[in-house]
């Protein structure tokens, strides 16, 4: 451990980067605590203290939301807007082609990426800002149908966010790691001790939700070494290259990952499973009894700890586990391009039947892929439900599934990225000596 610090240190460039990523970090934790002026902070409080929906959002965005900051939204609409662009790149052919002419062509996109996050910042600033309001018994802002006093918020909400796309883009150029990345892996951390503080005070009085934390502790840990393991998972398909003899024929491997859909089926699935009660709580807002009596009725039926909604959740992030691969992953181009190479999988003839093979594997990664990020975000609603029952309490998990995915996903790209730069180092030593 001392040794690899003292190499990190050695190395004047990759001090730097750390050094710099850490400053932006703690100008992002800053941009959270600015609240904006003539809001009602007793009463926002009150809102998410009562909507386990706000609370989870607050906790994405590091407390940004609850404290309704200048970065409201966090990073949402430029994650929203990043997914929008990979999904528009496969449905018009003219981004396809556009995304693979290479460097020239994601710098395109990026741009394009960019301008898009703005308007979408824009509006969903005024829904937060009007959902939030609905929740208060006292409003928060005074009157949300005046332009004066909305515009102002949501202009200044929409350049919280792209501030922030900008300090992640900084991270990434100048810094070391995906700046979005790191920013959203940073609010997660952030959101822990105002967790934990409560939680361990509650125990004091309470002892025997002690067993309840114990048993969150241990289980976070195992979630932690699962997901490790299974984000570093992969099957690796067998190819060979033939060469003029037999003897020249080269091995190679073509890894398909276990997860290969990452977070984004996570994103999809939360966006639509939520997306009812929260359509159900501006309905009970409304004039008309019957339409009332309908938002009330879709608030609980899809409410966050539901058996409806943890069972429409996990089925949710399989199907769109399959819906993501199966635009982002090409099994019949990945077939072509071995076949133009010279390749070939021992025992499947080139062209169709590899392709057919390589989906067939592929589905089955989906699968099981799948299953595990569905269980990993379902379980801690499922744990609440069940310590809830049993009368241990209700205790609340340190980090969530996805923020556990999260975690360890950035975590293990900034030590291989860490370890590039120190052998790098290592080999500029060697040639300069």
């Amino acid at each position: 451990m001392l040794k690899t610090l003292k190499q990190l240190w050695n190395s004047k460039e990759l001090r730097n980067k750390i050094f710099f990523t850490l400053f932006i970090i703690v100008v992002y934790r800053f941009m959270t605590h600015i609240t904006i002026p003539s809001v009602d902070q007793e009463a926002l409080a009150y809102v998410f203290q009562q909507n386990q929906l706000l609370g989870a959002f607050s906790l994405l965005t590091g407390g940004s939301a609850e404290n309704f900051s200048i970065v409201l939204m966090g990073l949402s609409p430029y994650i929203n807007a990043s997914i929008i662009f990979q999904l528009l790149t496969v449905i018009i052919p003219r981004l396809e082609e556009i995304s693979k002419e290479g460097q020239e062509g994601r710098r395109k996109i990026n741009r394009w990426t960019r301008w898009l996050t703005l308007p979408m910042a824009f509006l969903q600033s005024y829904g937060m800002i009007a959902l939030i309001n609905a929740q208060a018994q006292v409003p928060i802002i005074s009157d949300i149908y005046d332009p004066k006093i909305m515009l102002p918020i949501m202009l200044t909400v929409s350049a919280g966010t792209i501030a922030l796309m900008w300090l992640g883009e900084l991270i990434t150029d100048k810094g070391i790691g995906n700046g979005i990345s790191i920013l959203i892996f940073a609010s997660i951390l952030a959101a822990v001790p105002p967790i934990a503080g409560p939680t361990f005070a509650l125990a004091q009085s309470e002892p025997e939700r002690i067993y309840g934390i114990v048993a969150i502790l241990l289980i976070t840990l195992i979630l932690t070494l699962v997901v490790v393991l299974f984000t570093e998972g992969q099957r690796r398909i067998p190819v060979t290259y033939g060469g003029r003899s037999r003897a020249k024929m080269e091995q190679s491997f073509l890894p398909i990952r276990v997860n290969q859909a990452g977070m984004i089926p996570i994103i999809f699935a939360v966006s639509l499973v939520t997306f009812p009660s929260i359509a159900g709580q501006f309905l009970s807002y409304a004039d008309s009894e019957w339409v009332q009596k309908l938002g009330e009725d879709m608030s609980s039926i899809f409410a966050p700890n539901s058996w409806l909604y943890i069972i429409v959740y996990f089925l949710l992030v399989i199907g769109f586990t399959f819906f993501y691969v199966s635009i982002t992953f090409n099994t019949e181009e990945v077939a072509e391009n071995i076949q133009k190479r010279g390749g070939f999988v021992p025992g499947i003839r080139p062209g169709k039947e590899t392709a057919e093979y390589l989906a067939k594997v592929s589905n089955r990664m989906n699968l099981f892929g799948g299953s595990m990020i569905g269980i990993i975000a379902i379980l801690p609603i499922v744990l609440q439900k069940i310590f809830t029952s049993t009368g241990v309490g209700s205790v609340q998990m340190m980090v969530s599934g996805a923020g556990i995915i999260i975690i360890v996903g950035v975590v293990l790209d900034l030590i291989r990225r860490i370890n590039a730069h120190l052998l790098a180092h290592h080999y500029e030593r060697f040639y300069k000596g």
